[in-house]
């Protein structure tokens, strides 16, 4: 019998404990500096770009749009069709090597300085400190109980947010329907279902990705922090904490020596903490969740400075430089190492193959398709007449006019027809007779020949397409 039986109390209700902790919101620290004004400088950067090509015209059409509807996309005055995936892939794989490579020389910079998450987590949260205030102003907001002040800086913090997401939003379709068009079709509630769901879903993604997930984001659901670490190296230059010169933390007086005291340089004053958008401590060693933005870096040394200390103390660096006591061109030196080497010359050999690719890209193409329905005929006077369907595709923006030859047989020509002409960024087809005489075609009697077409562009361009010629055998 239990004691509370015993004692006629009543029995215990069971609690239920979860091992799971909820994770603190994390209230980044405002930071200026050397590294903070680079992380600026690639925000404009990108959303210059971003948001400034769509508008951008080259001879009448946009600079930069995918025509799904049409199949064409315009690249920098280049127009591209689903035939030129090959160039897609090129980039992808070029990208992919890009990632490989300045990963294994600096650690995570793409994600400090120009991943789209980072950059639209630094524009929120500009616009958060601008309507809410700093980190402290903000956890005492967020601590408050409601009122109608707290409500006007959330509802004004949100409609920013918003608004931004929406534009956001409104620019990305506009790299897929003619972004001027795509305004006045906004203006006059014309936009189409599909347009309207990508507007929203995109502007949907941005704002919760920015304004409430952020660290989230490149801690879970990015997998490139997974990985990176197969990536590099005891040489790769990353974010690092000097504990050598920084341990024993302890705070001290700006005059004191902190040798005299037993302490390092770090006074523990958790600013580097505090800055940090994905809410680490760096002087824990390198983690995954660190994106390498180096706000830690650009805090630190103004705490070394006021303290009277030589800055670095968080910095960039290597592993071994740091645990070697390596100078700066030391490490430098160690960055041409095989590994990155190898990925250099890949990504340079792709590079220079891609441009070669599009500067030496016809501005035609042809198909040739041999009709099927008469393979071949014997004509009045005993000629033997093929008969080909020939697709030619005008990549161009102007219209253009092509002659066809034939060769690969003697005798072997084409009946005179006059040029095709092609619209531009237009498919055209043309049906073409192609004739041998009977005393050229003894040979060749029964045979299925090899030919070669040769399509010439009035503007000096040349493809040439192989098909075959069919003899038939004398009745």
């Amino acid at each position: 019998m239990s004691a509370d039986a015993r004692l006629n109390l009543p029995a215990a209700e069971p609690q239920l404990e979860t091992l799971y902790e909820s994770e603190s919101k994390v209230y980044p620290r405002a930071v200026t500096g050397w590294f903070a004004g680079w992380r600026w400088t690639m925000v404009w950067i990108t959303q210059l770009v971003f948001y400034g090509l769509p508008w951008l015209q080259w001879n009448g059409r946009p600079l930069m749009l995918f025509d799904l509807d049409a199949r064409r996309f315009h690249v920098f005055g280049l127009v591209l069709y689903p035939q030129d995936f090959i160039y897609l892939t090129a980039l992808l794989v070029i990208a992919a090597l890009s990632l490989f490579f300045f990963t294994a020389v600096a650690g995570r910079l793409w994600c400090g300085y120009a991943c789209p998450q980072t950059v639209y987590t630094e524009i929120f949260m500009w616009v958060e400190r601008r309507i809410e205030g700093d980190r402290q102003a903000r956890m005492r907001l967020d601590a408050a109980p409601w009122s109608a002040r707290k409500v006007a800086r959330k509802a004004a913090k949100h409609a920013a947010w918003i608004a931004i997401g929406g534009y956001t939003g409104f620019t990305f379709v506009g790299y897929f329907t003619p972004i001027r068009a795509l305004a006045h079709e906004i203006a006059a509630l014309a936009v189409s279902p599909w347009e309207t769901f990508w507007m929203l879903f995109y502007g949907a993604a941005t704002y919760g990705n920015a304004g409430w997930m952020r660290e989230q984001v490149c801690k879970y659901m990015c997998p490139y922090a997974r990985f990176q670490s197969a990536m590099i190296d005891d040489d790769s230059l990353i974010i690092t904490y000097d504990a050598g010169r920084g341990d024993p933390r302890g705070s001290r007086k700006r005059n004191a020596d902190p040798r005299a005291l037993g302490l390092g340089d770090c006074i523990d004053c958790t600013l580097c903490v505090q800055v940090c958008p994905t809410g680490i401590d760096i002087r824990n060693g390198l983690q995954n969740e660190c994106i390498g933005c180096a706000a830690c870096v650009d805090v630190c040394d103004k705490v070394m400075d006021k303290m009277g200390s030589p800055r670095g103390l968080i910095r960039y660096a290597t592993q071994n430089g740091v645990a070697k006591r390596w100078t700066r061109a030391q490490m430098l030196r160690r960055v041409l190492r095989p590994r990155v080497l190898v990925y250099f010359a890949l990504l340079a050999t792709l590079g220079i193959g891609f441009v070669a690719s599009i500067a030496w890209r016809s501005p035609f193409r042809v198909d040739v398709i041999k009709e099927r329905n008469m393979l071949a005929r014997t004509d009045d006077d005993g000629r033997i007449e093929n008969v080909y369907r020939l697709q030619v595709l005008n990549a161009t923006s102007d219209a253009q006019q092509f002659r066809v030859e034939v060769s690969g047989m003697p005798g072997l020509e084409v009946v005179p027809r006059p040029p095709i002409a092609v619209a531009p960024e237009a498919i055209e087809t043309a049906i073409v007779h192609v004739t041998l005489p009977p005393e050229a075609a003894q040979p060749w009697r029964g045979r299925s020949v090899p030919i070669r077409f040769r399509v010439r562009s009035a503007a000096g361009g040349v493809v040439d397409e192989r098909s075959t010629f069919l003899v038939p055998r004398e009745e």
